[in-house]
C-alpha cells in the first residue's frame, strides 16, 4: 500500500514564487478601481485619527530611488496606523512653482534671450503645463510602489484654490505684522537674477584671493589719537570686489588694538601671528582700547572714500587681523552693523553680478567707466592693482563658498529691496517673537531621531529674517499693489480678499493677465492709475510651507488634523520644509503644525558613495521593479536603518529577494498546514509544544508591533527574523510535522498545532501588511476562511495582539538541550551512523524534559522516543544541560512505513498510531 495517500500533506493555492513582476500591476490596478483607500477612510469611520501630512516632491523629472524611500516609508507608517485600527488620511502633493521648472521650459525655448521675448502670461502657461505633465507621470510611479493614497484628490501647489491659499498666507502674516520690505544683502544667484532662500545655498569649494589692505586713518582721527605719522588699519578680506563699497571698519569692542612701528593699527591679540606671515613687520608703539577708536575715519585706498571704524560683537580674533572691511551691502554681520552706525548701504552690482552706473556716480573705483558691465569675479585682479602699497599682501586659498543649487554658480550677497518675514518680531496679540515661539515649539515635539530636536532648534535659534520674494516668472504672485507717489503697499482686508477670490477663480496668472482696474477691489477709494503692481513672487518655501494652511485647515480636501500628527521627509528639510512650515504656522496659529517629525537619510550606493550618472551607481526604482518587483523594495526599506544613509545596491537587493522568499515560503507552508482547520482550539487545551511556540511568538511579536510603532522598522524586521528562522520555522514548524501530516485529521493534537499556526499567521500577517501589503493581500486570497473570516481583501482585517500565555516548560533549558542534541547529530550524521534524528531516542531523567508530554517531546527533539529508564543499547553520545546527563542511542524498534518513526513491533509494519490512524 502507498502510505503516503493516507498523510495529511499541507496545501495551498498560494504560490511558492510571487511573481511579483507580472503580477503586482494586476493587483495595484484592483485596488485602484476598488478605490481602497475610500474603503479604508470607510472601515475606520468614528476611529481614532492619524494624519500623516506630506512633503510635496518637485513635479519636475521622473522619481529617484530617494523619493521611493520617502514614500514607500510614508505608506508603511499610514498602514500600520490603518491595521491599528485608526482612520488615517494622507493627501499626496507636489510643489509646482518655482526656478527648476522655470529653467526647464527656458531650455525648451533655446535659453533665455528666447524667452525673455515671450510675456510673463506666456511663459508660466507653459511652466503650469510642465509641471501638470510630471504630476501625471509622478502619480503613476508612485501607485507602481503599492503605495495607497487620496489619488484622485491631491494637493497640487498651482491649483486655482491653492494659489488664493498660499496668498491668504500671505496675508494673514501681514495681518500679523510680520511682513517687512526693505533694503538688505541676500543671497544672490546673478547666474539665476534672483534672491535665495539658506535652504537654496549649497556649499562647494573655491579659489578666492586672500589679501591684507592698509587703510590710512584721516588727520583728523590722528590728531585725536595723538599720532603724527603713519597708522592704518589693516583689514583682510576675501573679495576685493567689495571694496568700492566698503564703507566702515568693524573692531571687536572687548579687543586691545596696537600701533605698529610700521604704521599699522591690528587686534593686539594677532599681533605675532601677522609678523610671522610677513603681513606687518614691525613692534608694538601704542596700544588702545577698541572703545578710543570707535566713530574715528580712515580712508578707503580705492577711492579715497571716508570708512568709518565702528565696533561689533560679529568681530572675531582667530584669524584676519581683528579689523574686518564693512561694506553693509553686501554682508549680513555688515548689514547689521551698519544699521547701529547708520553706515550707507553702497550697492555697485547688477542682477547679472556686474558693476552698474553706480560706480561712476559714486566714483568708486578710478576708471569707473571701464567697470561698467564687468563682472565682479573679473575684476579683482584690477582692483588690487589700483590700491597700490596700500595692499600689504596677496595670496590665493581654497574655502567652502555658497553656491547656487540649480546652476551651481558662486553666490555673492547683494542688498536689494525684497520681502522678509520678521524673525524676531512680535506676531500681533502675542509678548513672544515669532523665533520664542517657534523655539517653544521644537521644544514640545516628538522627534524621530531625537538628534532632530537640537538640528532644528540650533537653525531656527540661528536664522536671520527669512527673504520670501523671487525675481522670476513662474511663482505665486506677492500680489501687493503700491502707491505711487509714496510707495505705501496696501495691506486693506477688503482689497486682498479681492485679490484672493480672483486667485480662486482663475488662479494666480490673473495677476499678469488682468489689469489694476480688474483686479482692485471696486469700494476700496483708489484709482487703479494711482497704483502699481508688486512684481515679485514668493519663494517656493512660502508655498509649501503654509500646506498646513492650504490642505489640513481649509475644507479643500480630506486630508486630516491640524497639526499633523506626523511630518515624514529627508534630514536635509531641517532647514528646508520643516522650518518654513515651523516659521509661518508659528507666524500665524502660534504653534507648530505638526506633533511630531521624523527624518530620514539618503540613498547612496554599497560602498556609502553618493549616487551619480557619471558612477554609474543609479538604482531607479523602475529597473528594481522590472528586475525584483516593488515588494523587494519596500521590504528594503522596512529592513534599513533610515536614520543614516540607506544602502542599495544589486547585491543588496538579492538578499533582499532571499529573505522576502523565506518570509513567503513560511506563510505559504503555515497557510498549507492549516488548509482544512475550521475552528480553533482554545490555547489552554494545546499541548505543550503549541503553548510554547504561542508564548514565544506573543512575546516577540509585542516586541516587533512595539518597535514598529515606534517607526523603528530596521530593529523590528531583525527581531522578527529572529523569530521566524529559528523559533518558528527553524523548529516549530519542523517539529511539528508528524503531527500534521501523520494524526488523523481531526485528532485534538493536531486541531490544537494547526490553531497555533493559524493564531500566529493571522496575527504575524497583519502585521506584515503596512510592508509588503501585496503578498499580504494576496494571502488573504489565498487563506482558508479560519484567517480570513468573511474579509474580501486584507483591507478589512485589523491587528490583533496573540493572548499572551505562560510558557508549559523551561524554554531556555530546552533549547540548550535541542542544541546540544543538535552537536552530537552532526558528528554521527558526518560520520554516516545515521541518516535521520528519527533513528535515535534519547534517555534521560532530566525533570523538565521528562515532565513533558512523551509525544511532544519526541517532537522537540523530532526522535523516536524520550525515555527515563537507562538505555540497554549501545550509546552512541551524550551531553549535558546544567548537571542533567542526555544520553543518545539507535532506536531498537522498526521504522513504520508511514510516518517514518522507530516504533513498529514488526518490520514493515505501521505503528500503533499509524495503524489507528489508516484503519478509521
Amino acid at each position: 500500500m502507498d502510505y503516503k495517500e493516507t498523510l495529511l500533506l499541507p496545501t495551498t493555492s498560494f504560490a511558492m514564487r510571487g511573481n511579483l513582476i507580472n503580477n503586482e500591476p494586476k493587483r495595484y490596478a484592483a485596488w485602484d478601481e476598488k478605490k481602497i483607500y475610500h474603503k479604508m477612510k470607510a472601515n475606520r469611520a468614528g476611529a481614532e485619527s492619524f494624519t500623516l501630512h506630506d512633503g510635496p516632491p518637485y513635479a519636475n523629472g521622473h522619481i529617484h530611488i530617494g523619493h521611493a524611500l520617502n514614500k514607500v516609508l510614508k505608506d508603511i507608517i499610514i498602514k500600520h496606523n490603518y491595521f491599528n485600527g485608526k482612520s488615517v488620511r494622507f493627501t499626496p502633493g507636489w510643489d509646482c512653482h518655482g526656478l527648476p521648472i522655470e529653467q526647464q521650459v527656458e531650455k525648451k525655448l533655446g535659453g533665455k534671450q528666447k524667452k525673455e521675448q515671450l510675456e510673463t502670461a506666456e511663459i508660466r502657461k507653459l511652466c503650469r503645463e510642465h509641471a501638470a505633465k510630471f504630476v501625471d507621470i509622478q502619480r503613476s510611479e508612485f501607485k507602481t510602489l503599492g503605495i495607497i493614497a487620496d489619488w484622485e484628490k491631491p494637493y497640487v501647489t498651482m491649483d486655482y484654490k491653492f494659489e488664493a491659499n498660499i496668498f491668504r498666507t500671505l496675508c494673514d502674516v501681514a495681518k500679523k505684522g510680520l511682513l517687512i520690505e526693505r533694503s538688505k544683502p541676500v543671497f544672490w544667484s546673478w547666474a539665476e537674477r534672483t534672491a535665495l532662500a539658506e535652504a537654496e545655498v549649497e556649499y562647494e569649494d573655491k579659489e578666492d584671493y586672500s589679501i591684507f589692505i592698509a587703510f590710512e586713518l584721516s588727520d583728523e582721527a590722528k590728531e585725536k589719537l595723538g599720532i603724527t605719522g603713519k597708522a592704518a588699519p589693516v583689514i583682510w578680506t576675501t573679495t576685493p570686489w567689495t571694496i568700492p563699497a566698503n564703507t566702515g571698519i568693524s573692531l571687536n569692542p572687548n579687543e586691545k588694538y596696537v600701533l605698529t612701528t610700521d604704521g599699522y593699527i591690528v587686534a593686539k591679540e594677532l599681533l605675532n601671528s601677522l609678523v610671522e606671515s610677513d603681513v606687518v613687520n614691525g613692534t608694538v608703539d601704542k596700544e588702545f582700547d577698541a572703545k578710543e577708536l570707535e566713530n574715528l575715519i580712515a580712508i578707503n585706498p580705492l577711492n579715497g572714500r571716508n570708512s568709518r571704524l565702528v565696533l561689533g560683537e560679529h568681530v572675531m580674533v582667530d584669524n584676519g587681523t581683528g579689523c574686518v572691511h564693512t561694506a553693509p551691502g553686501h554682508g549680513e554681520d555688515d548689514y547689521r552693523v551698519g544699521l547701529v552706525y547708520e553706515l550707507d548701504v553702497v550697492m555697485p552690482v547688477d542682477e547679472t553680478g556686474c558693476y552698474d552706473e553706480t560706480i561712476v556716480r559714486e566714483k568708486l573705483i578710478p576708471n569707473a567707466q571701464d567697470f561698467v558691465g564687468r563682472h565682479i569675479f573679473k575684476s579683482n585682479e584690477e582692483l588690487i592693482e589700483l590700491m597700490g602699497d596700500a595692499v600689504l599682501k596677496v595670496d590665493k586659498f581654497m574655502h567652502s563658498y555658497p553656491h547656487c543649487w540649480r546652476s551651481h554658480t558662486p553666490l555673492i550677497y547683494r542688498a536689494t529691496k525684497q520681502w522678509f518675514i520678521s524673525v524676531d518680531g512680535r506676531p500681533e496679540g502675542e509678548q513672544k517673537t515669532l523665533r520664542e515661539i517657534a523655539l517653544g515649539e521644537v521644544q514640545k515635539t516628538k522627534f524621530i531621531p531625537e538628534t532632530g530636536r537640537n538640528r532644528l532648534n540650533s537653525m531656527v535659534e540661528n536664522r536671520p529674517d527669512w527673504c520670501i520674494s523671487r525675481q522670476r516668472d513662474w511663482g505665486v504672485p506677492i500680489a501687493f499693489f503700491r502707491v505711487k507717489a509714496t510707495g505705501e503697499v496696501l495691506l486693506d482686508e477688503k482689497v486682498l480678499n479681492f485679490v484672493a477670490m480672483i486667485f480662486e477663480m482663475q488662479g494666480s496668472d490673473a495677476w499678469y493677465s488682468m489689469d489694476i482696474a480688474q483686479l482692485l477691489y471696486p469700494g476700496s477709494g483708489y484709482k487703479p492709475e494711482e497704483l502699481e503692481k508688486v512684481n515679485d513672487i514668493l519663494d517656493v518655501w512660502f508655498d509649501s510651507g503654509s500646506t498646513w494652511n492650504s490642505v489640513l485647515k481649509s475644507r479643500n480636501y480630506d486630508a486630516g488634523t491640524y497639526p499633523a500628527d506626523l511630518y515624514v521627509e529627508g534630514s536635509d528639510q531641517h532647514r528646508g520644509w520643516f522650518q518654513s512650515s515651523l516659521f509661518l504656522s508659528a507666524a500665524i496659529e502660534h504653534k507648530a503644525p505638526y506633533k511630531g517629525v521624523l527624518t530620514h537619510g539618503f540613498t547612496v550606493d554599497e560602498k556609502g558613495e553618493k549616487m551619480s550618472k557619471s558612477k554609474g551607481n543609479v538604482i531607479a526604482p523602475e529597473k528594481v521593479l522590472k528586475e525584483y518587483g516593488s515588494e523587494i523594495l519596500r521590504l528594503w526599506v522596512a529592513s534599513s536603518d533610515y536614520q543614516g544613509d540607506l544602502k542599495i545596491s544589486q547585491g543588496i537587493l538579492k538578499q533582499t529577494s532571499e529573505n522576502y522568499r523565506k518570509l513567503r515560503n513560511t506563510f505559504r507552508i503555515m497557510l498549507a498546514n492549516i488548509n482544512d482547520l475550521e475552528e480553533l482550539v482554545a490555547p489552554e487545551k494545546m499541548g505543550d509544544l503549541d503553548k510554547w511556540i504561542l508564548s514565544e511568538a506573543a512575546a516577540v511579536l509585542a516586541e516587533v508591533h512595539k518597535q514598529f510603532s515606534e517607526y523603528n522598522f530596521v530593529n523590528g524586521m531583525s527581531t522578527l527574523n529572529n523569530f521566524i528562522v529559528n523559533e518558528l520555522s527553524g523548529m516549530y514548524i519542523d517539529m511539528t510535522k508528524d503531527n500534521l501530516y501523520c494524526n488523523a485529521k481531526d485528532s485534538a493534537r493536531r486541531r490544537a498545532s494547526q490553531s497555533a499556526m493559524a493564531m500566529i499567521t493571522k496575527t504575524l500577517l497583519l502585521l506584515m501588511a503596512p510592508i509588503l501589503t501585496y503578498t499580504a493581500d494576496e494571502i488573504i486570497e489565498n487563506a482558508p476562511s479560519i484567517i480570513k473570516n468573511d474579509a474580501e481583501d486584507i483591507f478589512d482585517m485589523q491587528y490583533k495582539a496573540l493572548q499572551n500565555i505562560d510558557a508549559p516548560f523551561d524554554a531556555t533549558y530546552m533549547v540548550k538541550a535541542r542544541e546540544g542534541f543538535g552537536a552530537v547529530v552532526d558528528g554521527l550524521k558526518k560520520e554516516k551512523i545515521i541518516k535521520s534524528t528519527l533513528e535515535l531516542v534519547i534517555y534521560t531523567e532530566s525533570k523538565a524534559t521528562v515532565d513533558m508530554d512523551r509525544v511532544d517531546a519526541e517532537d522537540w527533539f523530532v526522535v523516536s522516543g524520550v525515555l527515563e529508564d537507562k538505555p540497554e543499547e549501545e550509546m552512541l553520545g551524550s551531553f549535558k544541560v546544567d548537571e542533567d546527563m542526555f544520553t543518545i542511542a539507535k532506536a531498537t524498534a522498526y521504522k513504520c512505513p508511514r510516518c517514518w518513526k522507530f516504533q513498529s513491533t514488526e518490520e514493515d509494519c505501521l505503528c500503533q498510531r499509524c495503524q489507528s490512524v489508516v484503519n478509521a
